[in-house]
């Protein structure tokens, strides 16, 4: 699919847009990107110092100071801050674009009791979007995009979700992407009539810190994944889409069990339990 910027532009100008992990990688420049289109980013990141950076960056294009929004998505409390910090400074949100990830080459527990990699990829993801989800509704017609890979699992199994009997890095992170797709199919379903679409995608095969925790060199650029992200993101084209998959801004099959009903379900109910001490109720319905 051809890559029209300026179509793209006129879509997403004025609107609010949520980067997570807008500090390096893709989504450094997906933030840089929707800035100069003339969006009113909102940069979430870990680390103040690349959070200064970037917002110094996108005044300097733009002429504009967006806000930053720092917190770790290891913490789920930090997590529940960030959404609450936003629903009290923001009356809309147009777009919440869940990009930050992390891979782990080995199995590290966080504050909250569980595996790094499946905190921050996908519980963190979990919890942000559906404490975000009454302002996702009130600012409808809104999208949220998840940022998942082509590396996600074809299985998954609970007794080994956060590799409590085996784990190695690229498992670990591959069983996080399936989760991303499992809740992404799952809140698409819930969000039916309500004026909020989810889709996830692969970013592409880019050359970041990830590919190369992955050893693999090459790749292409984060220019090239950013177009990805903010595809989706903008494009009139998918005003109406919902609970789809993307590759290179095309509709692809995840695999199969990503949409497999049971699978979702229990996931989701596992999820709720994790992250029911910093909210009260599903409001995805």
């Amino acid at each position: 699919m051809d890559w029209d910027r300026d179509r793209l532009a006129e879509h997403i100008r004025g609107k609010r847009v949520l980067v997570t992990g807008a500090t390096d990688g893709i989504g450094r420049e997906t933030a840089l990107e929707l800035a100069d289109m003339g969006a009113e980013v909102v940069v979430h990141g870990r680390n103040s110092k690349k959070g200064k950076s970037v917002l110094a960056e996108i005044k300097e294009r733009t002429g504009t100071e967006p806000d930053l929004l720092q917190a770790d998505f290891a913490s789920l409390q930090e997590v529940q801050t960030l959404a609450e910090e936003i629903k009290e400074k923001y009356d809309r949100l147009d777009v919440l674009l869940n990009n930050a990830g992390v891979y782990m080459e080995d199995r590290e527990i966080s504050d909250d009791g569980h595996e790094m990699t499946f905190a921050v990829n996908y519980l963190a993801m979990f919890l942000l979007t559906l404490s975000l989800m009454n302002l996702m509704k009130e600012s409808a017609p809104s999208r949220i995009v998840n940022v998942g890979s082509m590396a996600h699992a074809s299985d998954l199994d609970f007794d080994n979700l956060q590799g409590e009997s085996s784990f190695s890095g690229y498992d670990a992170y591959s069983r996080s992407k399936l989760c991303v797709n499992l809740f992404t199919f799952r809140l698409a379903e819930k969000l039916k009539g309500a004026g909020v679409t989810v889709n996830c995608l692969h970013p592409g095969v880019i050359s970041t810190k990830l590919l190369h925790a992955f050893g693999i060199s090459g790749g292409a650029t984060v220019e090239k994944g950013a177009e990805n992200l903010i595809h989706a993101a903008a494009s009139p084209d998918l005003e109406n889409v919902t609970g789809n998959y993307f590759i290179n801004r095309e509709k692809t099959e995840p695999a199969s069990i990503s949409f497999d009903r049971k699978v979702q379900d229990r996931l989701w109910r596992l999820s709720e339990a994790y992250t029911e001490d910093f909210w009260i109720s599903d409001p995805a319905g």
